[in-house]
């Protein structure tokens, strides 16, 4: 006899979460397209708790491959897929958990580059889970001018405590440099609109040790057949001017609240 079942229906997959917000709310949800520009350790998680909440369109963007380094956070990341695309891997399970969703995977870096190969207007939500600050305040500074919803992670980096991780406008966040640097480079471009962001009222922890990250003598492979190309696809850890250390228990609660934003607001719109 085959061991084979059948996938559920699509009713039973989120039967809980229409226990919670109704039918209709739950219809609302399937037809919401979301795209996720990042999908380590804070996006990754966003992306799981949307697909097992209902949402049925989700765009992953990411230029990086799974790193040895990626696997103490990162959802999708595993000892036996290093090397392997981000996007590819994370939409592969995703469509494990929802067969019947639309996930696109798009390895490339939202960049001056390459953001005129995005329409972020075909959207209803953005996730900004990006860790370059300059790609960050780009994103951000687009979907506004767009007048697409975007809500933006700040650092999740060098965080310990989950209990003082907080969502609310960026002007109103505090102990977070990446936040304060976002402003700064926002006021600059005269970009005084608000968003909803994520963030940390916890004090930032230096490093405890060394890292040999982006020093080229790390165990990260920032190339992969799928996508050669340096500027698509660079080596972001070379780019960093300091490599944190970071928590799964702290990433995740940033993207399960950047989830969170977007399942409420579908929920209460009417």
């Amino acid at each position: 006899m085959s061991d084979h079942h059948p996938p559920p229906c699509r009713g039973h997959l989120f039967h809980r979460t229409a226990m919670l917000v109704g039918k209709p709310a739950m219809e609302r949800l399937a037809k919401t397209r979301v795209a996720i520009f990042g999908v380590g350790g804070v996006g990754s998680w966003a992306a799981e708790a949307l697909i097992r909440s209902g949402i049925e369109q989700l765009t992953l963007v990411d230029s990086d491959v799974v790193c040895a380094t990626n696997v103490n956070r990162q959802l999708q990341a595993t000892s036996l897929n290093i090397g392997k695309s981000k996007v590819d891997e994370l939409k592969k399970r995703l469509l494990e958990i929802n067969p019947q969703a639309l996930v696109k995977a798009r390895q490339i870096a939202f960049t001056e580059k390459t953001c005129d190969q995005f329409d972020l207007r075909s959207y209803d939500y953005v996730l900004d889970a990006i860790d370059s600050l300059s790609n960050k305040v780009l994103l951000i500074e687009q979907c506004l001018d767009a007048g697409v919803t975007i809500y933006a992670s700040m650092g999740a980096g060098a965080k310990l405590d989950p209990t003082q991780i907080k969502a609310g406008p960026l002007s109103r966040t505090r102990m977070c440099p990446l936040a304060k640097m976002v402003r700064k480079r926002l006021g600059k471009k005269c970009v005084s609109k608000e968003f909803l962001c994520v963030y940390s009222e916890e004090p930032p922890s230096d490093p405890a040790m060394e890292t040999l990250c982006g020093t080229g003598q790390c165990a990260c492979s920032h190339s992969s057949p799928q996508q050669p190309d340096q500027d698509a696809s660079p080596d972001w850890c070379a780019q960093k001017k300091r490599i944190n250390g970071a928590a799964v228990h702290v990433t995740a609660v940033f993207g399960f609240t950047l989830a969170g934003l977007v399942i409420q607001n579908v929920v209460n719109t009417q």
